[in-house]
This record gives C-alpha cells, structure tokens and sequence, in this order.
C-alpha cells in the first residue's frame, strides 16, 4: 500500500494541504455565497408572501365586513318596506272595512225604514180588516145593519189599548 509508505508522507501533506485550500476557497468564493443567495432569496419570496397574503386577509375581512354591512342595510330596508306595505294594506282594509259598514248601515237603514213602512201599512189593513169583520159580526150577531166606517173608531181604540 503506497500511501502507508512513511518516505510519501510529505507530498501527500502537500497535496492534502492544496486540495483543502483549493476545496476551501471553491466553497468560499462560489458555493456558500450561491447558497447564501438562494437562501436569502428563498427568504425574500417566503416574507413577500406572507406580506401579500396578509393584504388579502385584510382586503377580504373588508370586503366580508362591507357585504355584512350591505346585507343588514338590504335587511333593514326589506323590513322597513313590509311594515310599510303592512301598514298600508291595514289602513286599505280600514277604509274598506269602514265603507262596508257605512254601506251595511244605509242597508240595514233603509230596510228598516221599509220594514216600518210595511208594518205600518199592514196594521192599517188589518184594522180596516177587523173593522170589516166587527161590522160583520155585529150584522149576524145583532141583526143590525152596522158599516165598516162606523166600527173602525171602536175597532182603533181596541188596537191602541191593546199596542197593536
């Protein structure tokens, strides 16, 4: 084995020695610094990254705060809208409601006033009826010759006593 040999020893120091001194400066000079831009860089992008991505957290907590904020906006005003639309359908059903009633009272009135009317005239018919039939009933009764005209007075008087 040549390089167990104690008379080599000095040149393989030598060449040890350049090849570290060669690998040292290599590494130095052109690896580490490359690895030192990679790292630095890789760095650079990582921080512009999470840079970036917290503008768009925060421009999207804007945006879901201004659609929050539109949404109650949209609430409010569809609420505000059905309580106009209800108070309005109840002040509508008010008016129809009070027009019916007006219309029902005349109704029931003028029925009423006919009613009256009707009653009135058949209270008069029927006394000239009663009349007739007392006049009749004296005739067959008494034998006398008694006239409707004579018998209505008596005939009224038993009607207004009795609140016919």
């Amino acid at each position: 084995m040549p390089h167990f040999d104690v008379t080599s020893f000095p040149s393989q120091l030598f060449w040890l020695a350049a090849s570290f001194i060669a690998l040292y400066v290599l590494m130095s000079k052109v690896a580490l610094p490359r690895i030192g831009d990679i790292l630095a860089e890789r760095q650079r992008r990582i921080s512009d990254d999470l840079d970036m991505a917290e503008r768009l957290k925060a421009e999207t907590e804007a945006a879901i705060a201004t659609y929050e904020k539109a949404l109650a906006e949209a609430r409010a005003a569809a609420q505000a809208e059905i309580a106009r639309a209800l108070e309005a359908n109840a002040a509508e059903a008010a008016a129809r409601h009070a027009e019916m009633d007006a219309i029902l009272a005349a109704k029931i009135a003028d029925s009423e006033a006919r009613i009256h009317a009707a009653r009135r005239q058949a209270l008069a018919e029927v006394n000239g009826i009663a009349a007739d039939v007392a006049a009749a009933i004296v005739e067959r009764v008494a034998d006398v010759k008694a006239d409707a005209d004579a018998v209505s007075p008596v005939v009224a008087a038993i009607a207004k006593e009795r609140g016919l």
